[in-house]
């Protein structure tokens, strides 16, 4: 899975981060140090970490991804991550 987003809440850029779906690699989020949720309400999984978003994309960075962009939408910041595949 070359692709990955990741986001916080502006209000909560201390964490949590919210770092993949329910589809995600579960080794990459395992490594992150991941667990899956299902908010209530909601027909779907995510995955979240404690971290702030600082710390997630330094690991992913050491496992080989690299931002593509970054943007904010309303009350979100979302990150866009690629992996190059060899």
């Amino acid at each position: 899975m070359p692709y990955l987003l990741i986001s916080t809440q502006i209000r909560l850029e201390t964490g949590p981060t919210m770092v993949g779906d329910e589809y995600s690699d579960p080794d990459i989020m395992c490594q992150l140090g991941a667990r899956k949720t299902c908010v209530l309400g909601n027909n779907f999984s995510e995955y979240h970490v404690d971290d702030p978003p600082r710390v997630v994309l330094n690991k992913l960075e050491l496992i080989g991804y690299r931002v593509i962009c970054m943007t904010g939408m309303g009350q979100t910041l979302a990150w866009c991550l690629h992996k190059a595949t060899v």
